[in-house]
């Protein structure tokens, strides 16, 4: 069975335990969390989780800088505050955080279309923190999730293929792969295939679908991905990271949910 999980909504409630205890009802496994949030409110989300029993398997953002960032107090800032949340992970049993080279800082795509870095730099920025970083995972029990996003997003980690370069190059024991099947559907040639080139290392996946949406609104196959899922025996966490449309959106989120469940 696979194990799916949420960030948050906004039409979720405001207050933890509501929010846990809502999205438990809902049928979720479990809830990925705002890093700051986590660090700012560590004893509520301990009595949330104590109550609810639902459990924070997962951060994402929530940090002051990227691992990549062209600026390189950012950069540090980044770095102190995702081991921060890592510390905290490890207090209430999370697996791990989410982190992409950069979101929104740079894009060939887009004007002025030149970077103020090489791209010898951009490894090189991308490598020094994640030595760092695959450090703190190790003396936490948790792992780092490296995140390609798509080409429109990011100009240094566009694929599968490329988060696993910088993997294999560091040597990094601690840091993994996250699966965004929206960003793969833009910039890798064929979703299930990059997952299986990389079956090794990809131990955290993001589901919407092809336009950010919630899954089965779209044109992503997601049976077919979810076979794919069970043929390289994945065991970890699909978090929905989606946008929600319709005239009742927590109705909407809950369909979307139960036809993944259906794609099993």
């Amino acid at each position: 069975m696979l194990k799916f999980c949420t960030q948050d909504q906004a039409f979720l409630p405001r207050d933890l335990k509501e929010r846990f205890k809502k999205v438990k009802e809902m049928g979720f496994y479990g809830y990925e969390i705002d890093g700051s949030l986590l660090l700012n409110n560590l004893d509520e989300v301990k009595a949330a989780i104590k109550e609810t029993g639902m459990p924070v398997v997962s951060a994402c953002g929530g940090y002051r800088g990227w691992i990549g960032d062209f600026i390189e107090e950012r950069r540090v800032n980044g770095i102190e505050d995702i081991e921060k949340i890592l510390e905290a992970l490890q207090e209430i049993g999370g697996t791990g955080i989410v982190v992409p080279a950069a979101w929104g800082m740079f894009t060939f795509r887009l004007p002025p279309m030149v970077s103020p870095r090489s791209l010898e730099e951009d490894r090189k920025a991308i490598l020094d923190s994640l030595k760092i970083l695959d450090k703190k995972a190790g003396e936490t029990n948790t792992v780092v999730y490296l995140e390609p996003l798509n080409r429109y997003q990011d100009h240094m980690i566009n694929t599968l293929a490329t988060a696993r370069g910088i993997i294999e190059e560091g040597g990094f024991k601690n840091v993994k792969i996250i699966a965004d099947v929206y960003h793969m559907n833009i910039d890798e040639d064929e979703i299930n295939q990059a997952v299986v080139d990389n079956q090794d290392l990809v131990r955290h996946i993001h589901v919407a679908d092809n336009h950010r949406f919630q899954p089965g609104s779209g044109s992503i196959n997601f049976k077919k991905f979810f076979n794919t899922l069970k043929d390289i025996n994945y065991s970890g966490h699909l978090v929905f990271e989606c946008r929600v449309r319709g005239e009742n959106l927590e109705e909407e989120y809950k369909k979307a949910l139960d036809y993944l469940k259906s794609c099993e």
